[in-house]
């Protein structure tokens, strides 16, 4: 009754709660996407010099966050339908960088494919950017909101940085890290949103921060598979844990305090975030919907009583399209 109540009532987007549900795009906002009017390449249609398949850069770059940033797509599939194409193809960068220091067994190669896309980044705004779907859409992006190079840029600087399999060496580096990847992401989102606040920028701050120590959270079990740990070292010492304990998936009193400790930091920066929210304006609130997954987490590892290798931690919330779409609706973060 309530999602019937809220698929015609209050359907900003026309999407219906029923087709978030789906894991697949509406067909309708496919179309809009593949539609979408840009400018040309060296003299040709982007259609044209769309990538690999039939479907075009906007669809692969739409398919690459689905299958790799599932709540990322989510959250994009709730902005405005002028924006989503953009944000598409801002956040399949953000996967296409991530994606690297796994894909690659030597920190040379992930050092050249860096220096893949510091070059592209430069072509995209000399209006020469290389035939490979993500650029593509990225800067047709640019060339219709007027992106910011810099965040871009930061983006890929402290991606390459992260190729050392390094532990951070205390709290305050894991959210410079943050920052310059997550917050970056959201700032330039702000920026396709046709944003500039200086509120907003504070909470896409926190916000960003936030994410970043969820997602290190989030990655433990598997960075630990991989005999890696990435955990700030400084409080690990100061619980007396090792890295050894996470190998060993130790659920000692001790490792539960560092994971408490890392993820109250956690939500201390979305209490921060949301302590803008009379100030900031209505337009730029589909650019946080991020808390709600964030939220969610932090209320799971809270009920598992910060069992980081907890079985529940690993599974996806089958409520969460409904749980984004209330959220958008109810224009809150």
């Amino acid at each position: 009754m309530a999602a019937s109540m809220l698929g015609s009532a209050g359907d900003p987007l026309g999407l219906g709660v029923s087709s978030l549900l789906r894991r697949r795009p509406p067909w309708g906002l496919r179309a809009r996407v593949q539609r979408m009017p840009g400018p040309t390449v060296s003299g040709r249609s982007v259609a044209a010099a769309s990538g690999p398949g039939p479907s075009g850069t906007g669809h692969y770059c739409l398919e690459l966050l689905r299958k790799r940033d599932y709540e990322g797509y989510l959250c994009s599939l709730l902005l405005p339908a002028e924006s989503r194409s953009s944000a598409f193809a801002l956040r399949a960068f953000n996967v296409e960088l991530a994606q690297v220091k796994d894909s690659v067994s030597e920190k040379t190669i992930g050092l050249m494919r860096m220096q893949f896309w510091k070059k592209t980044v430069e072509d995209i705004y000399c209006d020469n950017p290389p035939h490979q779907p993500v650029a593509i859409e990225l800067w047709k992006a640019v060339k219709r909101h007027n992106l910011t190079k810099r965040w871009l840029m930061k983006i890929i600087d402290e991606r390459e940085k992260n190729l050392d399999d390094k532990p951070y060496r205390n709290i305050q580096e894991l959210e410079n890290y943050a920052e310059n990847t997550q917050s970056s992401v959201l700032y330039l989102t702000l920026e396709i949103l046709g944003i500039k606040d200086l509120h907003a920028d504070h909470a896409a701050s926190h916000i960003g921060k936030a994410q970043g120590i969820v997602t290190c959270l989030r990655a433990t079990p598997y960075h630990g598979s991989r005999r890696k740990v990435f955990l700030p070292m400084d409080i690990c010492m100061l619980h007396g844990v090792s890295q050894e304990d996470f190998l060993r998936r130790n659920q000692d009193k001790n490792v539960r305090n560092v994971i408490y400790d890392i993820a109250s930091q956690a939500h201390l920066h979305l209490q921060h975030a949301r302590s803008f929210h009379k100030s900031v304006p209505v337009k730029a609130l589909p650019a946080f919907l991020q808390t709600v997954s964030l939220e969610d987490y932090l209320k799971k590892i809270q009920r598992v009583d910060f069992d980081i290798f907890h079985p529940s931690l690993q599974q996806k919330n089958t409520l969460l399209p409904l749980s984004l779409y209330i959220q958008s609706w109810r224009k809150r973060y």
